[in-house]
């Protein structure tokens, strides 16, 4: 007998926790010119001539080939690789990441290199054409030179239109980063930003509110400021730019597809929707993370022994690297490599679908809520009915404006669904940072 169409969809859903390989993977490149003001992310200054950037590349390189060899990167679909600064290699050391990338894992369909504007010269722009990537995102964050100073960037805004436009010659697809709520922004400088990147020809284009990071000279600076003194960046003003942007970047013809990024047709980005929809994948890099299937596990750890036993019910693994990047270009041994793992039981899994899916403009997947209310039960169709009682879902369960705006209440209400923090493991000694 054949499957009715919903639960076709259910069991193709379900087939994404029996994964054995990556349909997504992610190389971190920590490096960058300068530390901007407001960024936490794992990243430091390093001088243009510091060999650990060729050693550590080099050293990614080897981990590709390790993770190929077990498997794990067969039918692989998108690559990214982030930062940092990943321009700041230059021409031959992103050009052979990228290669050793296309080599590792053929069937990529889409492979984007991040960029910053002041470290993408035309040769770098020509190895990644050459090399095999096929979109670069570009961090712009503003196309204004006091907001820039502001954020602690070391581009101009002119330098940035000349790159962005540079990049759209080359015949790479491109993306910009565009942030808001930032200091001395306006209604009018962000339009002008927004205008400036659309004006350039660009695909794709990602916006954000800024976040004021705890340890950051960002938060350093406005230490001890009032909520006035503060209102560049209060919610109101979040949400007011980002609704901005949504009515300006419509009125160009991109559409949001996700929470922060919006695309012309045929433009979203491949590897961001495989983060919504479940798609298991493999991160190579110090803090890199990684979310694989129990079975994609089980191959990790026979190249990686030191990984802990899952715990009986695991159906997904998040791990996170814990090496540093000295650690990585002088042994490139993913058995070597320090990791902290996260152990997720299928209702779990499901709870954690749910919640990444409700970022996605077109709403729920119908064969993943069958499968949630399968594994999950009745607290299922409870939680989706609070959210639309609260105006965070549509009768589609897709999400409200509201939902959009106060995405945190949505995601949380759904991952509520889990009834329980993941067990976790690491290959750290006790008491390790």
């Amino acid at each position: 007998m054949s499957l009715d169409k919903e639960s076709q969809k259910e069991e193709a859903w379900c087939e994404r926790l029996t994964l054995a390989s990556a349909r997504a993977l992610y190389l971190h490149v920590p490096f960058c010119a300068r530390k901007c003001a407001y960024c936490d992310f794992a990243s430091r200054a390093t001088a243009s001539d510091d060999p650990l950037m060729a050693a550590y590349a080099q050293g990614l390189e080897e981990e590709l080939r390790q993770a190929e060899a077990a498997g794990l990167l067969e039918g692989c679909e998108t690559g990214y690789v982030g930062g940092g600064t990943p321009t700041l290699l230059g021409a031959q050391g992103l050009g052979g990441l990228i290669r050793a990338t296309r080599t590792c894992a053929p069937s990529l369909l889409e492979l984007t290199s991040e960029a910053n504007p002041d470290s993408l010269s035309d040769a770098v722009l020509d190895a990644l054409a050459s090399s095999g990537a096929t979109r670069v995102s570009i961090g712009v964050q503003s196309l204004d030179d006091g907001e820039l100073a502001k954020l602690g960037r070391i581009h101009s805004a002119a330098e940035a239109r000349e790159r962005v436009g540079a990049a759209v010659a080359s015949g790479l697809d491109v993306s910009c980063d565009l942030m808001c709520a930032i200091p001395d922004q306006t209604d009018a400088s962000w339009r002008r930003s927004l205008e400036g990147v659309v004006s350039l020809g660009v695909g794709h284009i990602s916006v954000y509110p800024l976040a004021i990071e705890e340890g950051t000279p960002l938060a350093a600076r406005v230490e001890g400021l009032s909520e006035e003194d503060l209102e560049w960046n209060s919610s109101d003003v979040q949400a007011s730019r980002m609704t901005q942007a949504q009515v300006q970047l419509d009125g160009y013809g991109y559409d949001r597809y996700e929470v922060a990024s919006y695309a012309r047709a045929g433009k979203a980005c491949r590897h961001n929707v495989a983060y919504w929809t479940g798609q298991p994948y493999l991160g190579f890099g110090t803090e890199a993370s990684s979310m694989l299937t129990l079975e994609g596990y089980l191959r990790l750890c026979r190249i990686t022994p030191r990984l802990p036993a899952a715990p009986e019910g695991t159906a997904r693994v998040r791990l996170t690297c814990r090496s540093g990047a000295r650690r990585i270009a002088s042994s490139p041994n993913l058995g070597s490599l320090d990791f902290d793992c996260e152990f997720l039981t299928v209702r779990e899994a499901a709870a954690e679908d749910l919640m990444l899916g409700a970022r996605l403009v077109r709403g729920l997947d119908p064969g993943l809520v069958a499968f949630a209310r399968r594994v999950v039960g009745p607290q299922v169709d409870q939680a989706l009915g609070e959210a639309q009682a609260r105006g965070l879902l549509d009768a589609g369960l897709a999400p409200t404006q509201d939902g959009w705006l106060l995405g945190n209440e949505l995601y949380g209400l759904l991952w509520d669904l889990a009834e329980a923090e993941p067990q976790t493991a690491s290959t750290r000694p006790s008491g390790q940072g």
